[in-house]
């Protein structure tokens, strides 16, 4: 939110209190209290100006937290996130009537107390600069221009807006990544950002994942402690500055230093919670009928015997909206007029070998068997007046599930679990975004502003745990549209709603890549766009981009994403859904897609280990180059490349004509690396190419000095077969590797370490019990 005209000005109606003078400061503990002041430069400057409490701790190493407090006075309603804190040893230094410094591991934050001369500075290893807060960068913000605000009656007071803000000092050529899944530009420099979850589309600065974190390519990153709107200005009001807001008396926010991006990463996982891991059935294909098209248990069973027709591997059977009747989602109730049998259907799709999702929303319209109960329970949202708040923006009459609301969450969930009992694997909790934020009221008094954001979590917590209760560790997920801080918790989450198009395939790349800077390890997007229906070309070229993420969906809105329907020849007339199997000839789309499904589960032994290393440390899966290459400074502005693990380079490919210009990092191994596709064809590190790419093609590179366990006899992703096991080994190695394979029905366990080591040119791989076969790229 800006509040300034330019550099001096502000705008009208906006009355600012900045801090300039350390008043005082005690030691308790591990934590120091200061309080803030504006400068004071005789007695009467004690008077009609703001203070800020300050209290600075530490709840992990290398971490400082810094809580910034206006009035006190408040009753604080939460929610809050679910934060896990640790007790690091902490060093506290007087300078007395200079400075103090607090230092947690590397990190330290240098107090200026001299009278006047307020000044914070963080420093990392070495006593470089982290970030800074300078002149007018700390102050409460008095808002008197909203229209709805007024005088009170007696005219001695001003009613207005009040926010806490701060200003954090970023650096020339810092740039600044993360703040959620966002669709626009990889680098956030000289945007304006509101942490504010909406169902907008992927074309917008809006998004529906909202994440209050930021990384820095200095090595540190910013996370502001609170699920309520917070509004982000990174250089787009002071050109120096990330300015932070928010509407509240109270702002408290955790600089954490890594110094590598990863280890930022890593550590601001430790505190919001590490990824769990999906199950390794999840990992193939899903198959959905789309939303709006006019889909039946038989066009769904005839796109299942097609695929099968063609060889190509299904994972997983989505069920859409409609396995509920118009008007009644959700009651969770199947529409008998198109699933007469749906418990034998359900045996059906398992007897084929596939698991099933089926779609839901936290939302019970006026018109579903559940609405009495929900309203007689008290399980829903209400308004100040003790009414059930309704709107009918989506379903007629919709009430909100009150997931505060213990009782309402045993309800939800017995409806859950009786699905899951006829044969229901796991659930797409759409929406969650459309939550409101005023003049409503939750059942344990939370803070409807705080509940907007926060809304996401309570509704996938309830899902995910209703399945783990059912399925077990491992064996659950969710297919998640909106989240904020902490769902990784709660995996997968999907892109939303892009169009068919490059250019949003394009802002699909751009907010995996953003997401998953804030630890979230699994991501997904619906191949070939959801608004509108792909040419043969974006689909295809969708696909392979689609099946080297760690999730991949067909889905669309109202047009199908089965492969022959983009091989045949008047494609509109097919596309429409009434001649979806009328060539049964596999063409390119469909060889295309066979080819893609079939290297993904070939590479299934990798993607599990990497897997592995995501819920450790909370990189994600997905990304960004730059997390490989923290050295090579060519790799940060790139946001359509990223790395598949640490093992591959991939560049989908998004022109029609197959013409692609992708960078090439440089590793410290020195070596080249190997296309996928044709190892003759190698690639020195450090440098640009541009190539044009056959449509069967893409760059899908292997990085050098590492060794990739793959299995090409595998023929679904949780295919517990050892037999074939292949370690593809790639330029010389550096040292000793040892590679952890996960057991694909338990993936949170390790079922066989491989220790290789370099033996001159060649490799040594040593297991117990297993016949390996090495190949050199």
């Amino acid at each position: 939110m800006r509040f300034t005209e330019g550099m001096w000005r502000f705008k009208s109606g906006i009355t600012p209190s900045w801090v300039g003078h350390v008043e005082r400061y005690s030691q308790e503990g591990d934590e120091v209290t200061a309080l803030l002041t504006a400068p004071q430069r005789h007695r009467g400057d004690q008077l009609n100006q703001a203070t800020v409490r300050t209290r600075i701790s530490s709840p992990l190493e290398d971490v400082i937290s810094v809580e910034l407090t206006h009035w006190d006075g408040g009753h604080d309603k939460g929610p809050h996130f679910r934060l896990h804190k640790s007790s690091p040893k902490v060093h506290v230094t007087e300078n007395k009537g200079q400075s103090i410094d607090y230092q947690s591991g590397a990190l330290k934050l240098s107090l200026k107390t001299k009278p006047n001369e307020f000044d914070i500075q963080f420093t990392g290893k070495d006593g470089e600069k982290v970030t800074s807060h300078a002149w007018r960068s700390i102050g409460y913000i008095r808002d008197a221009t909203n229209p709805e605000i007024s005088r009170l009656t007696d005219q001695h007071f001003m009613e207005y807006v009040g926010y806490m803000q701060v200003g954090l000092d970023i650096s020339i050529g810092e740039k600044i990544y993360g703040l959620g899944e966002r669709f626009g530009p990889f680098v956030k420099n000289g945007q304006s950002i509101d942490i504010d979850n909406q169902d907008p589309g992927t074309e917008t600065e809006m998004t529906y994942k909202n994440v209050p974190f930021y990384l820095s390519s200095k090595g540190y990153g910013v996370f502001i402690n609170t699920p309520a709107k917070v509004s982000l200005e990174v250089q787009s009001e002071r050109t120096t500055r990330v300015n932070i807001s928010v509407p509240e008396e109270k702002l408290q926010y955790f600089v954490i230093y890594g110094p590598s991006p990863k280890e930022v990463i890593e550590k601001y996982t430790a505190i919001t919670g590490r990824p769990s891991l999906p199950p390794a059935w999840s990992y193939g294909l899903w198959l959905t009928p789309s939303f709006i098209t006019n889909w039946t248990q038989e066009i769904l069973t005839g796109h299942l015997d097609g695929l099968r027709e063609r060889d190509i591997s299904v994972g997983v059977c989505h069920f859409d909206a409609a396995w509920m009747k118009g008007h009644q989602w959700c009651d969770f109730d199947w529409d008998t007029d198109y699933f007469p049998d749906a418990p034998g259907f359900l045996k059906e799709i398992h007897d084929r070998g596939l698991m099933t999702c089926c779609w839901i929303n936290p939302f019970v319209a006026q018109e579903s068997r559940l609405f009495q109960e929900g309203k007689k329970g008290g399980y829903f949202l209400h308004r100040t007046d003790g009414s059930v708040w309704q709107t009918d923006d989506w379903q007629a009459g919709m009430a909100i599930v009150d997931f505060t609301n213990p009782k309402a969450c045993e309800w939800w969930r017995g409806n859950l679990a009786k699905n899951i009992k006829i044969g229901v694997d796991s659930f797409k909790t759409d929406f969650g975004e459309r939550i409101p934020s005023r003049n409503v009221k939750w059942h344990d008094g939370s803070d409807p502003a705080r509940m907007h954001n926060y809304f996401s979590l309570l509704y996938n917590k309830n899902v995910y745990e209703a399945l783990e209760e059912q399925r077990g560790k491992s064996n659950s997920l969710v297919w998640a549209r909106s989240t904020t801080a902490g769902g990784q918790i709660y995996p997968v989450h999907w892109g939303g709603d892009p169009e068919s198009t490059f250019d949003a395939m394009a802002e699909s790349i751009r907010g995996a890549l953003s997401l998953g800077i804030c630890g979230f390890g699994f991501h997904s997007a619906d191949v070939g766009g959801f608004e509108g229906t792909p040419t043969p070309t974006l689909y295809k070229r969708w696909v392979q981009f689609g099946l080297l993420q760690s999730h991949t969906r067909l889905h669309g809105n109202g047009s199908y994403r089965v492969p022959w329907l983009y091989d045949s020849e008047d494609s509109a007339e097919a596309l429409s859904g009434s001649k979806g199997d009328k060539d049964k000839t596999p063409g390119e789309a469909s060889r295309i897609l066979k080819e893609a499904v079939d290297r993904k589960i070939a590479i299934m032994p990798y993607l599990l280990s990497q897997a592995l290393q995501s819920a450790r440390h909370g990189t994600p899966m997905m990304r960004a180059l730059f997390l490989e290459f923290p050295a090579d400074l060519n790799t940060y502005a790139i946001e359509h490349q990223y790395m598949l693990g640490s093992n591959f380079l991939v560049a989908p490919v998004l022109t029609e004509s197959g013409n692609v210009s992708f960078y090439v990092p440089e590793d410290p191994s020195g070596g080249e690396w190997v296309s996928w596709f044709d190892h003759s064809n190698k690639y020195a590190g450090g440098k640009w190419y541009t190539e044009t790419f056959g449509i069967s093609e893409l760059p899908l590179l292997v990085r050098p000095g590492t060794v990739t366990p793959i299995n090409r006899s595998l023929k679904k992703t949780d295919d517990a077969s050892e037999e074939g096991l292949e370690l593809l080994v790639c330029g010389k190695l550096g040292g000793e590797v040892v590679l952890e394979l996960a057991d694909v029905k338990k993936t949170h366990e390790v079922k066989r370490k491989i220790t290789v080591k370099a033996d001159g040119d060649r490799v040594d791989a040593t297991t117990a019990g297993l016949k390996l076969k090495i190949s050199y790229m």
